[in-house]
């Protein structure tokens, strides 16, 4: 049995790796979780420990085998959750990353099968995310940041890095949802702004750092 800290260590440190492609940093750990960093040490030792992380001191850590089928796992009923809560419950998108943090301690095998059933199979959470598999495979999805995309080139707004009730509200005053068409009409050579057309005709400045939390898709 892993403690609700644990498990939120190993959902972080798979995130972090994944975003970075390798070894993720106690630094890293420790502003991503707000935390000491020797308080995120003695974690690191702890789940070294029960064989869910390589680590060592000075060193980058990564998940065993192990450590990533439980973050999948984690993962899995996290954005299961976020489903049922928007889909059933009528939760905003920016409102359901945190109750979805609580739930998706339940352990139950058939609680999260008989959710992923009544929900019809979904693929993807509210937030664009793809929900991995229940062998705990995660499916690849090919997306590109906003912020990659070129002057004149048109693309689908999919899926968001960023789940802060913040920017997902701010999302929202800009009509940005998921599954609109957006073109990229201009990008400023000096801050990498980029102004974009949304389907519906209305134009938006865009910042840098919201264009590249928002993936896409030709």
């Amino acid at each position: 049995m892993h403690s609700f800290t644990e498990e939120n260590y190993l959902k972080t440190i798979y995130y972090l790796a994944n975003r970075r492609q390798g070894e993720v940093s106690t630094n890293a750990l420790a502003e991503m979780t707000a935390t000491k960093a020797a308080s995120v040490t003695d974690m690191l030792r702890k789940l070294a420990e029960k064989q869910l992380i390589h680590y060592k001191k000075y060193q980058g850590v990564r998940l065993t085998d192990e450590g990533e089928r439980l973050a999948l796992q984690i993962i899995r009923r996290h954005r299961l959750w976020e489903v049922f809560l928007v889909q059933k419950l009528g939760f905003g998108w920016d409102e359901v990353h945190e109750i979805a943090e609580e739930l998706e301690h339940i352990r139950s095998e058939e609680l999260v099968t008989r959710l992923d059933t009544y929900l019809g199979y979904p693929q993807f959470d509210p937030h664009g995310d793809p929900i991995p598999t229940p062998a705990g495979q995660m499916p690849e999805t090919g997306y590109r940041k906003l912020s990659e995309v070129e002057a004149g080139e048109g693309v689908c707004l999919m899926a968001v890095l960023e789940h802060s009730t913040e920017f997902l509200k701010h999302l929202d005053h800009s009509q940005l949802t998921l599954g609109c068409q957006v073109t990229v009409n201009e990008i400023n050579t000096f801050d990498k702004s980029v102004l974009v057309q949304i389907e519906s005709g209305r134009s938006v400045f865009i910042s840098h750092e919201v264009a590249r939390n928002l993936l896409v898709k030709n």
